[in-house]
């Protein structure tokens, strides 16, 4: 089908989770499923960022309902108790992992040590989806509950190939640590797909990248991206397009009804409408031992366990 991403399908009913919904690509992505109807869970670590971010909402879209959930992606504590939030609201269709810091510079850490690069990236999405998965697998009707868990990649990580070989290692140039963590969070990505196939389980596990987004082509939203405020020069601007556009991918991914597990989506060049793109070799097939290894690391940094039993395994 030809997706257009200014037409969404209506999507009243539906309740839509976002990561880093306060500021750029994810508060697009909140925006833009509001505009078709469906309830959107901010989810940010300030509460008072996630206020602004939903008036900014009402403001383009009056009447539009909003939620928030508060954690910060950098403590794993406050990442447990997102997640448990979340598995606890009364429906969640997806959840769009687009939250994490930019810091791409310095030796920063996060609240548990870990380097903040791949802390906050790919451990910290790894620990938020197994808690969620966890306590909602406790629940009465977690077989039948649909979701979609939608990886926000880079396109990056398709032009410069990553040694994955040991996943604790951080690279010191803080681009190349950005680029390990989304091929981590790509590998886990297809595994977690693989794994859930295995378990029969209805939860799509889907990566997308956005494309360049800059600011510079972003249009103005109250309190999210003023006039007034200057910009980051970004050579990749006469190429680029908005953070409204770059938040198209992330969408698709999640209400696309054509959309299935182990998908990518993303646009064909640095701009443009999302379509579903062919997988990379180095993250959809990394080889069994890799897979295997970028997992356990994932779990032992994270503390929290992922695991499903074969399909009807404990069923009646």
């Amino acid at each position: 089908m030809t997706w257009d991403p200014i037409h969404l399908p209506d999507l009243r009913g539906r309740v839509y989770a976002v990561t880093g919904a306060t500021g750029g690509i994810g508060y697009f992505a909140a925006e833009q499923l509001a505009s078709a109807g469906a309830e959107v869970v901010l989810a940010s670590r300030s509460p008072e960022k996630i206020d602004v971010a939903a008036a900014a909402i009402r403001g383009q879209v009056p009447g539009a309902a909003t939620t928030s959930v508060a954690f910060d992606l950098t403590s794993l504590a406050s990442v447990a108790e997102g997640a448990e939030q979340l598995a606890a609201l009364a429906r969640l269709d997806g959840i769009f992992l687009n939250g994490a810091p930019m810091q791409l510079s310095g030796a920063s850490t996060t609240k548990d040590g870990l380097p903040l690069i791949t802390g906050a990236h790919a451990v910290a999405n790894f620990g938020l989806v197994a808690r969620l998965l966890s306590v909602r697998a406790a629940g009465p009707s977690a077989v039948d509950d649909p979701l979609r868990i939608v990886h926000a990649s880079t396109g990056f990580v398709r032009r410069f190939r990553m040694d994955v070989s040991d996943p604790r290692a951080t690279p010191r140039a803080g681009i190349a640590a950005y680029v390990k963590a989304k091929t981590l969070t790509e590998i886990f990505g297809y595994e977690l797909d693989r794994r859930l196939r295995a378990a029969g389980l209805p939860v799509a596990s889907i990566l997308t990248h956005p494309g360049v987004g800059v600011d510079a082509k972003t249009p103005e939203r109250a309190g999210i991206r003023e006039g007034s405020i200057g910009y980051r020069r970004n050579p990749f601007t006469p190429w680029a397009q908005g953070k409204d556009a770059a938040a198209w991918s992330g969408v698709r991914a999640l209400v696309d009804p054509d959309a299935v597990g182990g998908d990518y989506y993303g646009p064909e060049k640095a701009a443009g409408r999302p379509v579903r793109l062919a997988p990379l070799p180095h993250t959809i097939d990394p080889g069994r031992e890799v897979s295997a290894r970028v997992w356990e690391a994932l779990e032992d940094l994270s503390g929290e366990s992922l695991a499903f039993a074969p399909e009807g395994a404990g069923r009646d």
